[in-house]
């Protein structure tokens, strides 16, 4: 609900409106902590899939904390692109932008076990991807029609169910423990354990910032058990450099067929989500639909803000649904606040330290985490079948779909 100190309710609407410095950066961060688990989790997961990530001992395991740094620094990015804007790029709005778990079920299978080089492949895609993303900005408006929540919901809710299976075996100890004596142990059921419960009794019982931080708090309590089991290792944050700026190509570059038509195709569908989360923040936030310059200028930053990522070494960037009904909570639809947010998130980028501090985070914490974050994507996914006229013609089509 609205603070009255913040502004009037007129103010409150207006995008354009900067509340007092002392209510809008904390304002600003809780957006960042809202988001911030989602943002990393992506790179962590490509990262485990091609074998360099969490549980492994590849030497490459560094180059997992660029792109977790990465991860956060484009994603500051390109929420300024949203915010402040570029010419056409950007919706002027406070949406949120953040890594893409939408995309996961294309990288995997391109960089499954095949280590940091396959990772070239993945940016080449992201790139050409991004390019085709911002270009859907030119029409995205006119081809809403086409998109009804039968399909809209349908790719949802197989994206969670595809993701859930990377959850589970994340809370057993991670891929490279299958086999094991340690994979699906006590323990590692019960860190996990202790992720989900503690998400789960602040989501349904605390208020506030307690609730909307249930995840990142969850992590939190999941973490300090990890450390009193002796599962925790600091041995990476000293070697990390303090500061780091991005480096071009990164990870090189390679242009694969298979990895351009995924990538284009994941576009369409991220752009879909983008509309509908700007019609959320216009609607929740402003009480009005969102207009056409705005739809736009949101699908032009997002496919602007993927690309730039790919030459980066960081991944597909879209806007962040968490953070849509943060603004409906708060009632504060200042862009200027996230704006704060995107330049916390932008020196967070530049540390090193914190990727590394985020690399300490257990295997088995992570996925009690992912589980409640994949779980979710199911249910937003079911949330949109739930507005679909169940008739014969619909259930074939969902049918043939699964």
């Amino acid at each position: 609900m609205a603070d009255a100190s913040i502004g009037t309710p007129e103010q409150l609407r207006d995008p354009n409106y900067t509340p007092p410095l002392i209510k809008a950066v904390p304002l600003g961060i809780q957006h960042v902590l809202a988001m911030f688990v989602s943002n990393v989790t992506p790179a962590i997961i490509v990262c485990g899939a091609a074998g360099f990530g969490f549980g492994s001992n590849s030497p490459d395991f560094p180059q997992m904390i660029y792109m977790i740094q990465m991860s956060m620094f484009f994603a500051g990015i390109a929420t300024l692109f949203q915010t402040i804007g570029v010419g056409p790029v950007g919706a002027r709005l406070p949406i949120v932008q953040g890594t893409s778990f939408a995309f996961i079920p294309i990288m995997i299978p391109l960089v499954a076990g095949q280590g940091v080089e396959a990772i070239s492949v993945l940016m080449g895609g992201i790139v050409v991807g991004g390019l085709f993303h911002a270009a859907l900005g030119l029409f995205i408006g006119r081809i809403r029609f086409a998109l009804p929540p039968l399909v809209t919901g349908l790719v949802v809710t197989m994206i969670g169910l595809a993701l859930v299976k990377v959850g589970v075996q994340y809370a057993a100890g991670g891929v490279p423990a299958i086999g094991t004596p340690e994979y699906g142990s006590l323990q590692n059921w019960t860190v996990a354990g202790v992720v989900i419960f503690v998400t789960l009794g602040l989501k349904f019982f605390a208020r506030g910032m307690l609730s909307v931080s249930a995840v990142l708090l969850g992590l939190l309590a999941g973490y300090g058990v990890a450390y009193a089991m002796g599962m925790v290792s600091f041995g990476n944050v000293g070697r990390a450099a303090t500061v780091a700026l991005p480096n071009p190509f990164h990870f090189g570059i390679e242009f694969s067929v298979a990895a351009i038509i995924g990538f284009c195709l994941m576009s369409f569908v991220s752009a879909v989500e983008t509309v509908g989360d700007v019609s959320g923040i216009t609607k929740g936030g402003a009480g009005r639909e969102a207009t056409d310059r705005e739809i736009e200028g949101a699908t032009f930053a997002d496919g602007v803000g993927t690309a730039l990522s790919g030459v980066f070494g960081a991944l597909p960037n879209t806007s962040f649904s968490q953070n849509v009904g943060l603004i409906a909570m708060t009632g504060v639809m200042s862009r200027h606040v996230v704006t704060i947010g995107a330049v916390f998130l932008i020196l967070c980028g530049l540390v090193p330290k914190v990727g590394a501090v985020i690399s300490t985070v257990p295997i088995e914490v992570l996925g009690g985490g992912v589980i409640v974050m994949f779980g979710m994507v199911v249910a937003a996914g079911i949330s949109m079948l739930s507005d679909v006229t169940w008739n014969r013609r619909n259930m074939v089509i969902f049918a043939i779909a699964l």
